[in-house]
């Protein structure tokens, strides 16, 4: 390498270490340099076996650097590359804004409460996802409360407690706290008494037809006037199961001529026959409605801000009422809209999916057509991944598109330099050899040399895809082995230079041997594909995340010692 290519390489290695450095605020590598450093300057590339040797004390001298010197570097080397990395913070800044009146709270305190009727769809990462980067930001707290007091149009099920806590961990975050509202009925009924107390609720058995039309009039129940005795009797009443139901609810006293006919005396309580699933709540027939149930909760837990759907705004002008008629002061409140998901075929729909799975249309929640969490995990996608992806949405009270596209590209970055390459033939077509190589050496990874290569051994016969059969005559390299012609229905090795390579004259495919290659099925999200991959593939494990060449990324399910091994596309 003469003295004026080992200048160049020094710089452009001294650029991408310090680029590297400060966007991830750790010292830079040479594996993470060199990839892309030979793929930005092709003049490197014949130059690779001498290049590490280069570059590892320029990265050595760049991270002696602190912060603050090595963004002065970067602005005298590359200040376009130092506006790319502010540009990015700036967008990270806007995505999430800042939450309302931080500076009035001790401590941030956030909840997310899921309602535990089955494991979680995609679009419910939306919610761990945004709440658990602002408890990062301002090193908060953060409770996940199951609002399970609904036994009967979502019931809970008993599954799904896990599943969800599970979702929340695989997408990086870990609740301080960890409650069921289900747990908590007997604090609600005390609040409940305290209000009927304070002139703020009254039981009510008008007819619920009654008393819509009623509300619609804005003319007072008869029941508004119960005594405070008499109301508590009938209250107590309820939670000894006395009524069946429909039979009576427990209303909180708003205003009955308010604009909005949802906020005029809206029921707390009401009655239930379907016992609750947990046997620690099957007692209760007396359940609280959400407005109520997470009000309390919210003031019990001091929680200083609550992130939740812009079709929830009702919510907090119901629960305003109450925290009046307590003289408590209501959280800050930020509303967002709807997440929607257009490549999938089943709606992301909790029921929908529930039902789908019981009619056998998907094989479980986390089949890979299935638009849930437990199928993005299983398909080798990071929650991470997920993360970004939601909290690059934003908080806007419009509703939105998530691009899976953004999902699978913050994916790809986060398993594509651990991801070994392997070969996966779909329908293959079998092709005797002639001539050539005993053993094909393809790399683990392109931009790791220092990991090695994949020795495959060849046989008499290889199967490529039927796309990448040539016509007869013409060439084709096989990937890690070499150029040969399609003659006489067999591929003969014909000896050629990469250079035929480099200059467009012959097509790159990927190949398995005719005898060694394992039998394996790829599940993705069009259906299962099957076909054969190297031998090789047989040294990993289950979870291990391969990229077959010229297909995609896919995880591995099951890699048996012999028999039919299962993976699961992640994305391309």
């Amino acid at each position: 390498m003469d003295g004026d290519l080992r200048d160049r390489v020094e710089r452009a290695a001294e650029t991408a270490a310090l680029f590297n450095a400060l966007k991830h605020d750790s010292d830079a590598q040479v594996d993470a340099i060199l990839g892309p450093l030979m793929g930005e300057n092709p003049a490197f590339r014949e130059h690779g076996d001498e290049i590490p040797a280069v570059i590892a004390p320029v990265i050595d001298d760049v991270n002696a650097l602190g912060t603050a010197e090595k963004r002065e570097r970067l602005a005298d080397l590359a200040p376009d590359r130092l506006a790319e990395l502010d540009a990015a913070d700036e967008v990270d800044d806007r995505t999430l804004p800042e939450l309302p009146n931080v500076d009035d709270y001790d401590e941030v305190r956030l909840r997310v409460a899921p309602n535990p009727n089955g494991p979680w769809h995609l679009g419910h990462a939306r919610m761990p996802a945004v709440i658990g980067r602002y408890r990062e930001r301002y090193g908060g707290w953060m409770l996940c409360r199951f609002d399970d007091t609904d036994p009967e149009t979502k019931r809970p099920d008993l599954e799904a407690y896990d599943a969800i806590l599970g979702a929340i961990e695989y997408l990086g975050f870990s609740p301080d706290e960890v409650v069921k509202a289900s747990d908590r009925v007997e604090t609600y009924y005390d609040h409940a008494r305290t209000l009927i107390d304070a002139g703020g609720a009254y039981p009510c058995s008008c007819p619920a037809e009654e008393f819509s039309a009623l509300k619609k009039e804005g003319t007072a129940c008869p029941h508004r006037d119960t005594d405070p005795e008499t109301a508590h009797a009938e209250f107590d009443a309820m939670v000894a199961g006395e009524y069946d139901a429909g039979e009576m609810v427990l209303r909180v006293r708003t205003d009955i001529d308010h604009k909005n006919p949802a906020i005029r005396d809206w029921v707390a309580f009401r009655m239930v026959d379907t016992p609750h699933p947990r046997e620690a709540a099957a007692a209760y027939r007396c359940w609280p409605m959400l407005d109520f149930q997470s009000g309390i909760d919210d003031h019990l837990f001091d929680v200083s801000h609550i992130v939740r759907g812009i079709d929830l705004q009702d919510s907090a002008k119901r629960q305003r009422f109450v925290y009046d008629y307590f003289d408590w002061d209501y959280p800050e409140v930020l509303h967002w809209g709807h997440v929607q998901v257009d490549a999938y075929d089943v709606a992301m729909s909790t029921s929908t999916i529930k039902a789908a799975v019981a009619a056998g249309d998907l094989d479980g929640w986390d089949d890979p057509r299935a638009p849930t969490i437990a199928s993005l995990r299983r398909r080798g996608i990071r929650g991470e991944a997920i993360v970004e992806a939601m909290v690059g949405l934003g908080t806007s009270t419009s509703n939105v598109d998530l691009a899976m596209s953004s999902v699978y590209a913050a994916n790809r970055e986060l398993i594509d330099d651990d991801a070994d390459r392997r070969f996966f033939v779909r329908n293959g077509v079998e092709k005797t050899l002639l001539g050539g190589p005993e053993t094909a050496e393809p790399p683990f990874h392109p931009d790791h040399e220092d990991r090695g290569v994949r020795e495959i051994a060849v046989g008499g016969a290889v199967r490529v895809e039927p796309a990448d059969v040539p016509p007869n005559g013409q060439r084709v390299w096989l990937k890690g082995l070499g150029p040969v012609r399609h003659t006489r229905n067999a591929f003969e090795f014909t000896g050629d230079d990469i250079e035929v390579v480099r200059e467009g004259d012959v097509d790159v495919v990927h190949w398995v041997p005719a005898d060694d290659a394992v039998p394996l099925r790829l599940r993705t999200m069009e259906g299962d594909e099957t076909g054969d991959a190297e031998p090789g593939l047989a040294a990993h494990a289950a979870d291990d995340v391969v990229q077959f060449e010229r297909v995609g990324f896919a995880r591995l399910d099951r890699v048996p010692d012999d028999g039919e091994a299962v993976a699961y596309f992640a994305h391309p």
